[in-house]
């Protein structure tokens, strides 16, 4: 292993920022991560697990060392059970599920980030989330330097949460993520938008590639390349209000779109709501939201962590100001704000 000093961190994350971190190494085992943490100069300065970069704001600075998982692998474990190595590309690893006569994971096409990442978020896109396919995942324990195995029920799954982004943050590692998939061609199209595209290319049978594809043209079509102009995706969550909140908003804005949570609560799009707020496209000098798309942030060349991030509180506070709905951060905030998000 080498450990780099006063590195750039440009490349590893989506938003192309120049932050810098006063260590770097990459990793490519778990005894590479277990030397890491014996390291007496590293063991009591703050580290940051970093993936594919790809659900991150980093401020101008890391004042610690960041280490970007490099573990790779993808194992048949029989019966469609596949294990995956955290360090493994996301969308990569969703083709060659396809590739290899899979489907339940093609929904998820095109999402940026390591399959290691996956599970923290329980990533999701039109009508899937990861848990729907998951079997367990492997994790290191830090304190303990010891492996431990986290079922579905474990890892205490939710909308865009797991318990790594809560009681257990910055106390694991994940190393490997295993998954149940299926080959019986039953593919999820209850999200309209993918009826469209197959219907536009005349695919009335379709198969899990068309549907990949599908989600994919999609994908490109609402949310900008991080290889043209640095973004994270989707920067905030959709809020889930009750019915409540969402009948008194819908007096005013009768045009709001909603979709059923429970008898109780329903979500709502926050792209819609910062659209109507009048944020969409706009500029504030090297950072804005997206023009095509308000719930992306981006940086249009030489932004800062902190623009981006103080123009993501202007959002917020406008947001609940207008419709009395707390928008909630999608991203992970590194750097002194996380301290007051």
């Amino acid at each position: 292993m080498k450990i780099l000093k006063n590195h750039c961190l440009k490349q590893y994350n989506s938003f192309g920022l120049k932050c810098k971190a006063d260590f770097f190494v990459e990793v490519y085992s778990l005894t590479d991560i277990e030397k890491i943490y014996a390291h007496k100069e590293f063991q009591f300065i703050p580290k940051l697990i970093l993936g594919g970069g790809s659900n991150i704001l980093l401020y101008e600075v890391f004042n610690g060392l960041v280490i970007k998982m490099n573990l790779k692998g993808i194992n048949h474990c029989g019966n469609g059970i596949i294990k995956v190595a955290a360090g493994e590309n996301w969308h990569e690893f969703v083709i060659w599920t396809i590739d290899n006569g899979y489907n339940g994971l093609e929904n998820l096409s095109l999402i940026p980030g390591s399959v290691g990442a996956a599970p923290m978020q329980n990533i999701g896109a039109y009508g899937v989330e990861i848990k729907d396919c998951f079997v367990e995942l492997e994790a290191y324990h830090i304190s303990s330097n010891t492996l431990h195995t986290f079922s579905k029920k474990d890892c205490q799954f939710g909308y865009r949460e797991s318990i790594f982004k809560n009681s257990e943050k910055d106390n694991y590692i994940i190393s490997s993520v295993t998954f149940q998939l299926k080959n019986d061609g039953l593919l999820n199209l209850e999200y309209g938008a993918i009826n469209e595209v197959l219907d536009q290319h005349c695919i009335s049978s379709p198969t899990a590639k068309d549907v990949s594809d599908a989600v994919i043209s999609i994908r490109k079509s609402k949310l900008p390349d991080p290889g043209k102009i640095g973004n994270s995706g989707s920067f905030f969550k959709n809020p889930v209000i009750s019915i409540t909140l969402f009948n008194s908003i819908k007096e005013r804005w009768y045009d709001i779109p909603s979709y059923h949570v429970n008898h109780d609560f329903v979500k709502v799009p926050a792209g819609w709501l910062i659209e109507k707020a009048g944020w969409k496209g706009k500029r504030f000098l090297e950072c804005g939201v997206h023009d095509h798309q308000a719930l992306v942030l981006v940086n249009h060349g030489s932004a800062s962590g902190e623009e981006i991030f103080k123009l993501a509180t202007m959002i917020q506070s406008s947001i609940f100001e207008l419709f009395e709905i707390n928008l909630q951060l999608e991203v992970n905030i590194i750097g002194n704000s996380s301290e007051s998000n």
